[in-house]
């Protein structure tokens, strides 16, 4: 099984303001690209994200992106709302009994989202391969993307594309045997 992470960041390493805005994303975007998230998602069986990203798009004004099976990971809901029951699983335990669950049930690339549930993943050693696109702005502030791992993960810079206003998206595969403390 492979998990990807598909993720934009400030220059300062931020996702979201700290109260969870993403607002700073809506960047001029004059040629309609979609940074590749249409070919990476054909890719990908499921995607598990933390109840922080969960929530957010639950709480947001736009109409619910995913068509991909989803795994909520949290300890704290229980239930979800009945029109998204169809695709939609809360999940709770260790990251590792998780991934062999998901695995154990077909799935082979999962999409990893939320910074806490990134984490997560990095600290275990879980994460395969990443696309970070980088908006051009900083924040000063905000919920950073990997945090403080407490430990270093070394990835091979693969491919990198300038986006004609400015944003650039790289895409880093897992060198194997990483993980040093």
């Amino acid at each position: 099984m492979a998990n990807y992470v598909f993720v934009a960041k400030s220059l300062d390493g931020f996702i979201a303001t700290e109260d969870g805005s993403t607002g700073w994303l809506n960047y001029p975007n004059p040629t309609k690209t979609d940074y590749g998230y249409n070919a990476f998602v054909r890719k990908i069986d499921a995607i598990l994200m933390g109840r922080k990203s969960y929530e957010q798009i639950l709480t947001s004004n736009k109409p619910y992106p995913y068509t991909k099976p989803i795994f909520v990971l949290s300890n704290t809901i229980k239930t979800v709302p009945i029109n998204l029951s169809d695709n939609l699983e809360i999940v709770t335990g260790p990251i590792t009994e998780i991934v062999k669950q998901l695995s154990d049930r077909g799935y082979k690339n999962i999409y990893i989202d939320g910074a806490s549930t990134i984490q997560s993943f990095l600290k275990e050693d879980l994460i395969d391969e990443m696309v970070i696109t980088t908006v051009p702005i900083v924040l000063g502030q905000g919920i950073s993307l990997f945090g403080n791992l407490g430990t270093q993960i070394k990835f091979e810079h693969t491919k990198a594309t300038r986006h004609e206003n400015g944003l650039i998206t790289c895409e880093y595969q897992k060198v194997q045997s990483t993980v040093t403390a």
